[in-house]
């Protein structure tokens, strides 16, 4: 499972901190009157890059499942034109993947 989700995150623990701090990230995605879901996750993934792969647990080995599906997911629906200033981009930052990063 690591390789997948070191695929599909390719911001670091850092990178991603950073991010999560902007207005930007905490602009997009669906909450009920709070945190959103994928800001929410965001910060898991911090957790989960910060932690060695024998520390991994069943229960964060099933949150990169889930963090690898969406990323998957949401790439397939790649708007047409320029993306860097899309709700679309965002989203995939606060799961720890920017598009734009090679």
């Amino acid at each position: 499972m690591s390789g997948e989700f070191d695929q599909a995150v390719n911001m670091t623990a850092a990178e991603l901190e950073k991010w999560l701090g902007t207005d930007e990230s905490k602009s997009v995605g669906q909450s009920e009157g709070g945190e959103s879901v994928g800001h929410e996750y965001g910060r898991r993934i911090v957790e989960l890059l910060r932690k060695k792969k024998g520390e991994l647990t069943d229960d964060d080995q099933a949150h990169m499942r889930k963090v690898v599906g969406y990323v998957h997911r949401h790439l397939a629906q790649r708007p047409d034109g320029d993306v860097e200033h899309t709700k679309w981009r965002y989203s995939l930052m606060n799961w720890g993947h920017d598009p734009l990063k090679d």
